[in-house]
């Protein structure tokens, strides 16, 4: 199977530019799963509630995802990406799964980092895992890596990869996201932006570094921490479903969790 992200720098605000952008990167790649960024197609940092309620979309009507199953259908693909959405006067921080069949489903983000507690509403249901032939994949988003139950709840119910739109500033995720796929014997995708935005009186910068990981840990790409890229690389699924640490220790099989709160 061959996966992949999208590291980008998106303008604020200039949506249908951002959304071009990435589809022109997109159709230039031979993949079946590609995963973006978080917000991809806004920029991150909203000043009001009101400016992250006017950049969102419907899901899955809106602009974003509605160009995003046109592209899957064409190239055959499958595609993870955040967004904001817009679901009556409620905001959240949001990403679709859409393939050659078109849309799948939507995650909305569970854990909100600093100011986003602000914009957006916390997410409202447990994350799924879902079927898309080649394997089966599950979502979380940027801060979410922060709470490991959130991966071992995607790890047990089946998913082989985990696809993880990112917004980071903080240094820790892409060392954190090894042990998650050590202790979860899973793939990760992490598809994290680069660039600066200030549109306060605070300035964020953005650490790239998307990766693509392995079920032992094993760093199979890692971008840069400045520069726009895309990548795909071949795994075997299988791979996760082997979740043998020796003969005798299985990751799932020995928890005990009765003893632990």
């Amino acid at each position: 199977m061959k996966v992949g992200f999208l590291q980008t720098f998106p303008r604020f605000g200039k949506k249908s530019e951002n959304i071009g952008r990435a589809i022109s990167s997109i159709s230039g790649l031979n993949a079946d799963l590609i995963v973006l960024p978080e917000l991809f197609n806004t920029g991150y940092q909203f000043v009001s509630r009101e400016e992250a309620l006017a950049l969102s979309e419907r899901i899955p009507d809106g602009q974003t995802t509605q160009a995003l199953i046109k592209l899957a259908k064409e190239k055959n693909l499958y595609i993870v990406t955040g967004l904001a959405e817009r679901e009556n006067e409620r905001c959240y921080n949001s990403a679709v799964l859409v393939g050659p069949d078109g849309f799948i489903d939507c995650y909305r983000k569970l854990h909100l980092f600093y100011h986003e507690k602000l914009w957006f509403d916390p997410g409202n249901a447990e994350p799924e895992v879902y079927d898309i032939g080649h394997a089966k994949v599950g979502i979380m988003i940027c801060f979410d890596w922060f709470f490991p139950e959130v991966a071992r709840c995607l790890a047990l119910k089946g998913a082989d990869i985990i696809c993880h739109p990112a917004n980071l500033v903080l240094p820790y995720c892409p060392q954190a996201m090894i042990t998650r796929c050590i202790e979860n014997r899973v793939y990760a995708i992490t598809a994290n932006r680069v660039g600066t935005e200030k549109r306060s009186e605070e300035s964020l910068t953005f650490i790239g570094t998307s990766q693509v990981l392995g079920t032992k840990g094993e760093i199979l790409y890692r971008a840069t921490s400045d520069r726009e890229e895309s990548i795909v690389v071949e795994i075997d699924p299988g791979n996760a479903r082997d979740k043998q640490v020796t003969a005798v220790n299985h990751i799932f099989e020995d928890r005990r969790i009765k003893f632990i709160v």
